[in-house]
């Protein structure tokens, strides 16, 4: 059997309009073309559908059998349609910790309001899951805070993300210009390997305090800044991170001979991905984010 949507779109304008001439008017066709698609799906029903009583047509009780399965099937066609007319999207959204925690939320409900029929599933993990998960293409695409070492993802520049060494006001080191060696002597609070944030902090830190004294390592950046509240250590964490505890009082920043604190974060997607109007969007409405909370 191999009924068409044209033929069943036919039916039902005839039951609405009662005549095949108005079906046909209604369709934007021909009266015989009206007449040959009701002729072919009668035929491979194997069934009539209408009763002729003059010249108007009246859904006998096959007619009425089909019409309403025949309407629900047009309807999910329409809305199929739709889909792609009205920015409607189904998008998965990986990101690492950071960026999931204290930018997504902002991104994802500005990109909504623009697009309310958009879906969008966002996975929060460390850098290395986000990597994993575009590379086996569980989603569509992934915002990091580390380095990306797998060849087989495109890595684009996304934002500047600025980071600072934290303690709480009681700390020693928050009493006085603190020195190099004093840092590297002190217990580091830091993130988990395979961690963007963590990978960030060696590399920007360890060129200049070659060393961090003990160490405790924490999942996420939520606990770090916590656990530095409570002088459990020192830390170094993005701004945006810890804006909130440096306006309260409950951290403040290390004066030390450091440089500039500064990294990037990325966007990612697997090499040779096909990316949807809806998918296009999404990372267009990302690159012209701008929150200022790193800065």
């Amino acid at each position: 059997m191999r009924l068409t949507l044209r033929q069943l779109d036919v039916m039902a304008a005839i039951a609405r309009a009662g005549s095949t001439i108005e079906a046909g008017r209604q369709l934007a066709l021909s009266q015989s073309a009206v007449s040959a698609a009701l002729a072919e799906l009668e035929s491979q029903l194997g069934s009539r559908l209408f009763d002729r009583v003059g010249k108007r047509v009246v859904l006998n009780d096959s007619g009425r059998l089909l019409l309403p399965r025949a309407l629900a099937l047009l309807d999910q066609v329409r809305d199929i349609e739709q889909l792609f007319t009205e920015g409607a999207a189904s998008l998965r959204v990986a990101a690492s910790t950071t960026v999931g925690n204290y930018l997504m939320p902002a991104v994802l409900a500005a990109f909504e309001r623009d697009w309310p029929r958009a879906q969008v599933q966002l996975e929060v993990g460390n850098t290395q899951d986000v990597v994993d998960a575009v590379a086996q293409y569980r989603a569509d695409i992934g915002f990091i805070e580390g380095g990306c070492h797998d060849e087989g993802l495109e890595v684009h520049p996304w934002l500047d993300d600025r980071l600072a060494v934290v303690a709480s006001p009681q700390h020693p080191l928050a009493q006085h210009v603190a020195g190099i060696d004093e840092l590297a002597a002190a217990r580091w609070i830091l993130r988990e390997p395979g961690s963007g944030t963590r990978e960030t902090v060696e590399a920007l830190l360890l060129p200049h305090l070659r060393r961090f004294g003990a160490t405790m390592h924490l999942g996420n950046s939520e606990a770090i800044k916590h656990a530095v509240a409570e002088r459990l250590g020192v830390s170094c964490l993005p701004l945006r991170v810890v804006r909130d505890m440096l306006d309260s009082g409950r951290l403040v920043r290390i004066d030390a001979a450091l440089p500039h604190l500064e990294r990037r974060l990325y966007r990612v997607h697997a090499h040779g991905k096909v990316f949807s109007s809806a998918l296009q969007r999404f990372a267009d409405h990302c690159n012209a984010w701008q929150d200022g909370a790193g800065s």
